[in-house]
């Protein structure tokens, strides 16, 4: 039996690409439907039939950008050989990825919506979540470190991922305020510069490299959400 009804006439995921455009240079308030149609080439009615909603293309546009953007970010956590090598990729990916020359500056996981309206309750829960989940990695690499012996036994894994996390939004808000690559750069340097007083107000080292890891979600990753 022949499908019901027009066929579509657009690229849904090109349409999508370019919407996640507008929310990442705009917010998920900032970006009206007239922004998001005139960047994705349809009208209205498209969008809604090929979406549902504003709410869930910003849904779909927020799993392309995990997929998509950013990338190098959180592939240092796993691969580099420690955990303070893997924050200095960390952040330094960080810096690069925020100031990417042609894209909107920062990152759509941390400005995309900070407070919540009421349009964008579910929003702001979706990416308080995924902010949520990125600490967590962080928190599961510190762990990691601990129980090879890197880290000091008493070292606040929960503390330490927080922090970072933290220095990654402030890039984000910077890098959206007009920060050079450069100045980025200079603040996971600063972050950096805290490793050591961080590591040595911690007490004894701990289980030496090769003891078996317990089950923390170590190797666990969140994928590019920033």
């Amino acid at each position: 039996m022949a499908e019901r009804g027009r066929p579509r006439s657009f690229d849904r995921t090109v349409a999508l690409r370019r919407a996640m455009e507008v929310f990442w240079a705009k917010g998920y308030e900032g970006a009206s439907l007239a922004d998001l149609t005139g960047a994705m080439g349809i009208n209205s009615p498209s969008l809604y039939a090929a979406f549902g909603s504003k709410e869930a293309l910003f849904g779909e546009a927020v799993a392309l950008y995990g997929e998509t953007e950013g990338t190098a970010i959180w592939h240092a956590i796993p691969e580099a050989p420690t955990a303070r090598e893997a924050i200095r990729r960390f952040l330094e990916a960080t810096a690069e990825a925020f100031s990417a020359p042609g894209k909107p500056p920062g990152c759509l996981i941390v400005l995309g919506a900070l407070h919540a309206g009421e349009a964008s309750t579910g929003v702001c829960r979706d990416l308080r979540a995924r902010r949520a989940g990125n600490v967590e990695t962080l928190r599961a690499r510190f762990e990691r470190a601990v129980l090879e012996g890197e880290l000091p036994m008493g070292f606040d894994c929960t503390a330490a991922a927080t922090f970072y996390a933290t220095v990654q939004h402030g890039m984000s808000i910077q890098a959206l305020d007009g920060a050079a690559r450069e100045a980025l750069l200079a603040v996971a340097r600063g972050a950096m510069a805290a490793w050591d007083g961080l590591v040595s107000s911690a007490g004894p080292r701990g289980a030496p490299r090769g003891a078996p890891q317990e089950a923390s979600g170590a190797g666990t990753q969140r994928g590019s959400d920033c």
